[in-house]
């Protein structure tokens, strides 16, 4: 009796597994075609409801959240920094470019750092996001200040409102293209370097909230 060879059989099993596994990371959902949000996690356990990282291709819901009480934190995380970036008025509004601008400031964080820029963006959440505050309390005539907890929703806030402020602010006056800024501000703050406007405005306010305990 002849032997039936098993090496076709292998062959045959293991193109099956690769049309397979080719398959399934086509189907994978990419931020703009490229960026994986596989293997992401947000280390700050206080912000984890609060970062969204559900993938979509383009970041653009309509603003089907605003209708919605604190909606905000089921919008994917990339999609509000683009919001943050339609200011001031003249920028009011005009998304397409304001997603252009972010899809080319992590085409460069990912040629700077070779990391997945949706990573780099959660660590600058994270790094930027101020833990304790102040506010205004006026008791018998007399105002001052006490250092109050910040809550995980505002502290997400105002994190990408500093990082968008750092960038805006970085490209007045300067050669630079916003999406040049916008990327070293985010590589800055996700190495919590104190030359990132938002790590530097997250310190000022906890240093001010501990002076007022």
């Amino acid at each position: 009796m002849r032997k039936v060879s098993k090496e076709p059989k292998e062959a045959e099993q293991k193109e099956q597994k690769e049309q397979h596994k080719k398959a399934k990371e086509e189907k994978d959902v990419k931020l703009f075609g490229k960026w994986s949000f596989k293997d992401i996690e947000v280390k700050d356990l206080g912000l984890q409801r609060y970062i969204c990282l559900k993938p979509v291709t383009v970041p653009h819901t309509m603003g089907r959240h605003e209708h919605k009480r604190f909606g905000k934190s089921n919008v994917n995380i990339v999609e509000r920094l683009v919001n943050n970036l339609m200011r001031p008025g003249k920028n009011a509004g005009k998304k397409a470019k304001a997603i252009n601008m972010v899809k080319h400031a992590f085409e460069i964080i990912h040629l700077r750092t070779g990391k997945n820029p949706i990573e780099v963006l959660v660590r600058a959440v994270e790094n930027s996001a101020p833990c304790e505050d102040t506010t205004r309390i006026a008791y018998g005539g007399v105002v001052y200040h006490l250092s109050v907890d910040v809550a995980p929703q505002r502290r997400v806030d105002l994190a990408l409102r500093h990082i968008c402020e750092g960038a805006r602010q970085a490209a007045i006056n300067n050669p630079r293209s916003i999406e040049e800024c916008l990327a070293e501000e985010l590589i800055l703050a996700a190495n919590h370097d104190m030359k990132s406007h938002a790590v530097a405005k997250r310190h000022e306010i906890e240093r001010v909230a501990q002076a007022s305990r």
